[in-house]
């Protein structure tokens, strides 16, 4: 099955956040936090996905204040930190929503993140991901994380089920949105 007929049937985009929402570098401020740097073309991307109604989680095995305020600003109701069994998470995701693996879509960059992959719908890499990330995903991106990654695999779901063009409609006719970045 090409990746357009897999983006078809996708209802829930799970998402890693070091080297897919971030471009993977931790940087840590004088009282020893962890800080993170986000794309606000992936921010917009993940607003588009919500206004087109597909649900988006994260899924990340670090725990950071930061990944709950972004996860906050975007309205991702499901953010799962300190997921050191990702699977579970994403079991959880299914039963929650009565989902199939089929509708599930997962963005990942490196080996945590296969367990996850290798059971969703359409399996999604980012452009530096590891080679064994890239060689079991359905696509790859070709923007790396943390620098619009995560909006080309939002934008191939909603364009495969003809959502796009009606975001980008509305931007036109109201201007700005408002919606989060």
């Amino acid at each position: 099955m090409d990746q357009e007929t897999r983006a078809r049937n996708i209802a829930l985009l799970i998402l890693d956040v070091d080297g897919v929402l971030t471009d993977g570098q931790l940087l840590f401020n004088d009282q020893g936090e962890a800080m993170k740097v986000f794309n606000t073309q992936d921010g917009l991307g993940i607003s588009a996905a919500r206004q087109a109604g597909l649900r988006t989680a994260i899924i990340t095995g670090r725990e950071t204040e930061m990944v709950r305020r972004r996860g906050a600003e975007l309205n991702i109701t499901d953010v799962y930190q300190g997921a050191k069994d990702k699977v579970h998470a994403y079991q959880e995701l299914l039963d929650k929503y009565n989902l199939t693996p089929e509708q599930v879509a997962y963005v990942g960059d490196d080996i945590n993140d296969l367990a996850v992959m290798t059971r969703v719908g359409l399996a999604c890499a980012v452009a530096n991901a590891v080679p064994d990330v890239k060689q079991r995903a359905h696509f790859i991106t070709t923007r790396e994380g943390g620098k619009g990654a995560v909006r080309e695999v939002i934008e191939l779901i909603l364009r495969a089920q003809g959502k796009w063009d009606t975001i980008v409609s509305d931007y036109l006719r109201s201007g700005e949105k408002n919606l989060r970045q």
